[in-house]
């Protein structure tokens, strides 16, 4: 059985790996085969320099992404086969003989270290090189680092407890450890919800009450509209870090915050912002968010019950080339090799998504002008500078929204 477990998680992360590096090599030629003219139904919109810009950028992101795929294919081989997961494994039990948890605790931190630094050179340079050619980057090295102190400190403050309670609750409850896992898990997340928009949110970012104007008293109309009920209208600075533009909505029940980003009020008309709230507002009318939340609880469930029927079967551990076991090797083990497993099930998950976002533009413009909405979406794209050509095949594994030429049509046709 060992055998035949290693035999097939490399064949497959062969098999993901070159289907990953084919998906991006077909959309850096078929966004670079697209780039000399601008789609005729964007033409009237989008000069053609905003369009190759947008080409470039999609361009140099996939191959930056490519080269993370080796890094992390890479690493994962050598956490595993390499020997690295057993060496610190054997260094922190030698350290803590007597100390289960202090020795889990001390392995997810070595492997959490080691993803970290082995990535940092590509997130350097996608955030100072990438970013900043394309225009986008407003991070400063002060900023970034003073980012990845609060990261590492949320990490140490609500990650650590959440860790300890698993473990302690995988060698405690028997053989339904996972029931009692899965219930703190999705106690942990709804609490998270909860807190994100009043206290974790803001130790990164300022969000202001949004001033008095047309934008306001549009969106106040639209909410009455569609019976929304919010804590507040919020801007963010997030020009602070980025010159992309976003909005959402976060929380829930009376914590629910309306948040739009600096950059977004800056570059779309009053009616624009309203028929961009009018869409994330009709993620909360079609439920998007609970269904999600439902899926990825089922989801959750599923897989911490394999976890469960994995984690006293020697083969898993000897077939990754692990010389132990134990709770904290199994939660790391089964996180390592998870991803190879349900990559094909992307396209399912990035339907899903699309599908849902056909559904919130069907909200937007019964609830708003959507020709706004068309209009917002435009600038958006040429703003961030999304390809209006994605390849068909690469948009089908990846895209969480439509393509744009798609996007548009379906809205002309509500």
């Amino acid at each position: 059985m060992t055998t035949y477990f290693s035999l097939v998680f490399l064949a497959l992360l062969t098999l993901t790996t070159a289907l990953r590096i084919w998906l991006a090599l077909r959309q850096v030629r078929y966004v670079a085969a697209h780039r000399a003219v601008v789609p005729a139904e964007f033409a009237d919109r989008i000069e053609l320099v905003d369009h190759q810009r947008a080409a470039d950028y999609s361009g140099a992101k996939i191959q930056l992404a490519l080269i993370d795929l080796v890094i992390d294919t890479v690493l994962l081989l050598t956490l595993t086969y390499g020997g690295l997961l057993t060496a610190f494994d054997m260094f922190w039990r030698a350290i803590f003989p007597d100390a289960a948890y202090a020795h889990g605790l001390a392995l997810f931190a070595s492997v959490g270290l080691t993803g970290f630094l082995v990535g940092l050179p590509t997130t350097l340079y996608r955030t100072f090189a990438l970013e900043a050619r394309f225009g986008f980057n407003k991070m400063t090295p002060g900023l970034f680092v003073a980012d990845l102190g609060k990261q590492l400190l949320l990490t140490l403050l609500i990650g650590t407890p959440l860790l300890l309670a698993v473990l302690w609750l995988m060698g405690a409850m028997g053989e339904r450890w996972w029931l009692y896992v899965w219930a703190t898990w999705l106690g942990f997340n709804l609490l998270i919800l909860l807190l994100y928009p009043s206290v974790i949110a803001p130790l990164f970012n300022k969000f202001t009450p949004l001033a008095e104007s047309e934008v306001k008293t549009r969106i106040e109309a639209l909410l009455v509209r569609c019976g929304f009920a919010s804590s507040g209208l919020f801007v963010m600075d997030g020009s602070k870090r980025s010159a992309h533009g976003n909005a959402y909505f976060t929380g829930f029940s009376r914590a629910k915050r309306i948040v739009f980003f600096d950059t977004l009020l800056d570059k779309l008309a009053p009616g624009e912002v309203e028929a961009v709230l009018a869409h994330e507002l009709g993620h909360f009318k079609h439920h998007h968010v609970w269904q999600r939340i439902a899926t990825m609880t089922l989801v959750s469930l599923a897989f911490l019950w394999l976890l469960g029927q994995l984690i006293d079967q020697t083969w898993f551990y000897a077939g990754m080339n692990v010389s132990s076991g134990g709770t904290a090797m199994a939660l790391i083990l089964f996180s390592l090799v998870l991803p190879v497993f349900t990559f094909p099930l992307a396209p399912l998950m990035s339907w899903l998504s699309r599908r849902h976002e056909f559904e919130a533009d069907a909200y937007a413009a019964q609830q708003a002008n959507r020709s706004d909405l068309i209009a917002a979406l435009v600038k958006l794209y040429r703003d961030n500078a999304a390809t209006l050509t994605p390849d068909p095949l690469h948009s089908l594994f990846y895209d969480s929204h439509p393509p744009a030429s798609v996007r548009i049509a379906h809205l002309r046709s509500c």
